[in-house]
């Protein structure tokens, strides 16, 4: 399996200006429901017209978007194994806090010998879960303030 590191792209210079130039063109087609033919145009590409599921074309969209903010990309399959530093990383936590929590069983992981690895849905699962928490936590302790107010 690549590495996550492997699998991200950071946009150059030139990669934000043509990711800006083609998501300007592909944003009313990306919302088409349907399939949609294309064919390349350069001399070194095969001149055959395919079919882009509407999709894929959803997912090219954004992908160019946030190129053209300068912002690096990954592509992450639903079901990749990660590393424990791998999704500590996308949790922007530390490799022993993330470890930490494997082992207090707050996220399911498989050993492979001596390693862990995490499914990303069930990380993703996780951080959708504890940001819902956060946000609910937050909520209550603005509403406290206000009723005690505290200026908020």
């Amino acid at each position: 399996m690549m590495a996550l590191l492997e699998r991200t792209i950071t946009p150059t210079e030139n990669d934000k200006k043509l990711a800006l130039e083609s998501s300007e063109f592909m944003e009313p087609v990306s919302s088409l429901l349907h399939e949609v033919r294309l064919q390349f145009l350069d001399a070194d590409a095969p001149q055959n017209a395919f079919s882009l599921p509407a999709p894929a074309l959803r997912l090219l969209n954004e992908i160019l978007k946030e190129m053209a903010k300068g912002n690096a990309v990954t592509l992450i399959p639903i079901n990749a194994m990660l590393t424990t530093q791998e999704a500590a990383d996308i949790l922007n936590v530390s490799r022993p806090f993330f470890v930490g929590l494997l082992e207090a069983g707050k996220l399911p992981y498989q050993r492979l010998g001596s390693h862990r690895r995490i499914l990303f849905k069930d990380l993703m699962s996780f951080k959708e879960k504890t940001d819902a928490a956060r946000a609910e936590a937050m909520r209550q302790l603005t509403q406290e303030a206000q009723e005690l107010n505290m200026g908020y």
